[in-house]
Order: structure tokens, then sequence, then C-alpha cells
């Protein structure tokens, strides 16, 4: 079943107004083949799904949405009324359907579909049920939009994010993990909310699992382009690491407090993700704390493993991974991150 946006023909017989409300001008050219038609889907209307695709439409990132969704009434529904927004938004097709087909031609596949964890189900079996979910995803998205670049923000997204790397037979610079872009946002906000100062002068990364074993880079921060760190040591300003470890604790605990509050997380990875979007498809350049392929970097070298590190984002996806100076404690932390996450990902065996 296929749910369309609203068409130029209706009426008896299909009149099709389109023709008969616009007069042409002489010695007009049909449009240009060439110029370019952006178009995201968004696997999964829930809350997050849901979040994704409105932020998507404000900030005007696409000429086309595709929404796709295994219950047809919700889907229906949530098309509906964003469509019914259309005089308050940027000009954008949207489209609906449970049927994959409707992705063809993506530039950019968002994952957002995930199942819930069961009263007393271990990680590792919801993990489990996830895989098998995403085995139902991937492969059709990858095969109506070969090119495209998937971007998964199922949790748990590092072990997901390696899953449909698998899964989709794409390059590994064309599958990327929204991992840690939201929680370096939160570290960066605690940052500036502790030094009253904007959070977007706040240079600051949180890498490695997007989990309980993430890594916080306190000796890369700066602020409007000083280092924190070396700043306060040179003025010989004295600081306790527990402060810091707190500050790390709390953009952990902070998607926890947010779940306990409200039910679900939402409007700040629809930010976070449409974000990351915007890079990817608008070739912007810009360096994200993102999952993805980390073999090879810092010692990493256990396995085929996704993780977050800053990484060089623009329309090829993953450009590269920026080479910033760790300490050796951050790279063991990082490393102990990867292993982590090996460990659960061999317990799979996928």
């Amino acid at each position: 079943m296929q749910m369309n946006g609203s068409s130029s023909s209706f009426g008896p017989g299909g009149l099709d107004l389109a023709q008969s409300f616009f007069k042409p001008i002489q010695n007009g050219a049909p449009p240009s083949t060439t110029k370019r038609h952006t178009k995201i889907s968004v696997v999964g209307v829930g809350n997050v799904g849901m979040a994704i695709a409105q932020t998507i439409l404000t900030q005007n990132l696409a000429d086309e949405l595709a929404l796709v969704d295994a219950k047809p009434e919700m889907l229906r529904g949530e098309m509906l009324d964003l469509q019914h927004a259309a005089a308050f938004l940027p000009r954008t097709k949207i489209s609906a359907s449970v049927d994959y087909s409707v992705t063809v031609g993506s530039d950019l596949c968002i994952v957002t579909a995930g199942a819930r964890q069961k009263p007393g189900e271990s990680r590792l079996n919801l993990l489990q049920r996830n895989v098998a979910l995403l085995s139902d995803i991937i492969p059709p998205l990858a095969k109506h939009s070969p090119d495209s670049i998937l971007l998964i923000v199922s949790n748990p997204v590092d072990l997901l994010t390696y899953v449909s790397w698998k899964l989709s037979g794409f390059p590994s610079n064309r599958v990327i993990g929204s991992g840690t872009n939201l929680d370096s946002s939160r570290f960066r906000f605690l940052i500036a909310d502790h030094l009253n100062v904007n959070a977007q002068d706040v240079q600051a990364y949180i890498v490695g699992e997007h989990g309980d074993t993430s890594v916080a880079l306190w000796s890369t921060i700066s602020i409007g382009g000083v280092p924190v760190l070396s700043f306060l040591e040179k003025q010989q300003i004295a600081y306790e690491k527990q402060t810091l470890e707190n500050i790390h604790k709390e953009v952990i605990d902070s998607a926890y407090e947010v779940i306990n509050l409200k039910g679900y997380t939402s409007w700040a990875i629809g930010y976070s993700v449409a974000n990351l979007a915007r890079s990817l498809l608008r070739d912007q350049r810009k360096i994200h704390p993102v999952s993805v392929f980390a073999k090879g970097f810092y010692g990493i070298d256990g396995g085929d493993v996704f993780l977050s590190l800053p990484a060089h984002l623009g329309r090829g996806g993953v450009l590269g991974v920026t080479n910033i100076h760790l300490t050796d404690e951050e790279v063991e932390k990082l490393r102990k991150s990867a292993e982590t996450i090996l460990e659960v990902q061999n317990q799979l065996g996928f």
C-alpha cells in the first residue's frame, strides 16, 4: 500500500488542473534534467522518526521526504499531519508507504525503527530482535537506493550500524551511525552552562561507544579557541579530576533522565540527525563525532567495529577521520570501549 502526496489531478475524469491553470511562456525550454533533487527516506515514524522528519522539513533539507513504517494507519496519519502544514513549510513532496519501493532513489536513508525491550528481557535478546528487524529493512533500502548513504539511529547504534553495513554491502564510508553526535552536544551544553558561554563556542567531543563506555576527550576541549586544561595549568588554577568525571557522567545519565521524565527522547535527536543530514547532503565538510568504521584508528585492531570518532562528513559520506592527538589514558579508554562493543558483537555471531 502506497500513500502519496496530493495530486494536481482531481474532479471528474481526473482533470489535470496544473495544465489548465497555467499557460506556458513562449520560447521556453523544459526544466533542466541535471538539476539536483534531494530525497530523504525515514524508516520508523515513532517519536524519534517524526522529530527527525519534522526538523528536516522545517530546515528545508529535502525536495522529497519518504516515510516508511509497518503500521499503515499511524503512517498515513503522520503523513497527512505533515502535509496539512504545507502552507507553513518550504515546499517538499511527502509520501509514505509500508512498501520500501517508496524510498527509491533516496540520497539519504535514515533508520530509526527498533524493537522495545520487554520486561525481564536481556540486552542480548533485544539486540537479536533488532538485528532480525534490520534484516527486513536494510536489504530493500539498499536495493531501491544503491547509491544512498545509510544513517542509523536505532539503538544500540554502534552494533546496529555494523549490522547495517554487513547487510547492505555498502562501502564503509556510506554507512554511518548517529553515535555520540548528540552526546557531544549535551557535553558542550554542560560545559557552556558551567562557564556561562554560548555552547557554539565550545569545541568538545565524546567518542567511543554511544553508551556507558563513552570517552570524554578533555585534552582537546577549547572555548573560543583557548584549550581549557592547558589554560588552567598555565594559570595555575587547580581543578579536580572528579569534577570532570561528574560532568561526563551527567552526559551519560541525561538521556535516562529525559526518558524517566517524559517517556522518550525526541527533539534533541531530531535536531542532531537533521544536523548530520545537512552536513552530508550539502557537502558541508563539517566534523561530527559519529559512529564510523573504526578499525585501524588509535590502535583499534581487534576486529571490524563501528564506534564514534570525529569524522569529516560530506556528500560522499565519511571523507576521513580527524587525526586528533589523544592522551595515553584517552587512547586506552577508547580501545576498551571498542572491546566492549566487539564482545557483544561476537556474541551475536554476525
